[in-house]
């Protein structure tokens, strides 16, 4: 397994193209992100880990957290190079947080290893 992963992540960085601009992306974007300011306005919190990157990156993690309701966030012209790398990067991400704690005493291994599972689907699929 470890090989496919390894040539599918290096495919898919093959595929990415030098790019001279870049979005201002929030790094971890969702609805607890987000409060209404006092006239209705969107005000972004908890924007520590904001900076000037790919906003194909932000679109891979809005998609991985809202599933079939990303539709309604989605925006023409994204470069599907960029999130076919970036996809690979964030559940490679995702699996290797909770194996590292799989690997100690973490008390609710059930919980772990339903992650590890569904990134593992998505990995597999793609292998």
């Amino acid at each position: 397994m470890r090989g496919r992963v390894e040539r599918g992540v290096v495919e898919a960085a093959a595929r990415v193209e030098p790019r001279r601009r870049y979005g201002l992306v929030h790094g971890e974007l969702g609805p607890d992100h987000v409060l209404v300011g006092a006239g209705g306005e969107p005000v972004l919190i908890d924007v520590e880990g904001t900076m000037f990157f790919d906003v194909e990156w932000e679109h891979v993690f809005v998609r991985l957290r809202f599933g079939d309701l990303y539709r309604s966030l989605e925006v023409p012209g994204l470069d599907g190079a960029r999130l076919g790398l970036y996809a690979w990067a964030q559940r490679l991400s995702l699996v290797a947080g909770p194996l590292r704690l799989l690997e100690g005493g973490f008390a609710d291994r059930r919980v772990l290893e339903g992650i590890v599972e569904a990134q593992m689907g998505w990995i597999g699929a793609h292998v």
